[in-house]
């Protein structure tokens, strides 16, 4: 794996036990695992992976994943339909992570092209060169957590199927 690709399924798990989500999580055994190693400044920058501190936590009705905690994003969910893509484009002011959520959904960022699968987590780094697309059959989703500032005008199109 690149620092541009991190599989959802290598996150490190943490037993939290009885605790549910309105309960304080207080877990000394596990209080490397929950803080982050990057300063907040990293995050602003858009110029960390914050793949390296996705975690997850098991609770007595499943589990969750964390992605980011206390820090100022940007999130959406994406939808690309079949035999579409989005822009090849970068951003100066920003890095992307996206969590793929529903069928396989192909990626560029820079050099590296691959068929990213549904619980892929991929990180673009602030100036990546990066496209997403969906060459399926059903619509594809994802998720986007942007670290650093966020605003539409900072999208360079390198290239662009609709002509914008």
């Amino acid at each position: 794996m690149t620092d541009q690709h991190h599989a959802g399924a290598t996150v490190p798990a943490i037993d939290l036990d009885a605790h549910d989500l309105h309960d304080p999580v207080v877990d000394h055994d596990h209080d490397d695992e929950l803080v982050p190693t990057h300063s907040p400044y990293d995050y602003d920058l858009g110029d960390r992976n914050p793949t390296e501190d996705i975690f997850l936590a098991e609770r007595p009705w499943g589990h969750f994943q964390q992605f980011v905690s206390n820090e100022q994003v940007t999130v959406k969910i994406i939808t690309v339909h079949p035999g579409h893509r989005l822009s090849l484009q970068k951003h100066d002011h920003r890095g992307e992570m996206w969590q793929v959520l529903d069928v396989p959904i192909d990626i560029t960022v820079d050099d590296r092209s691959w068929l990213a699968q549904p619980g892929e987590t991929v990180w673009v780094p602030r100036g990546a060169t990066h496209r997403m697309g969906n060459s399926g059959e059903q619509p594809g989703r994802l998720l986007e957590v942007a670290f650093g500032l966020f605003d539409e005008s900072d999208i360079e199109r390198l290239q662009d199927d609709y002509v914008r």
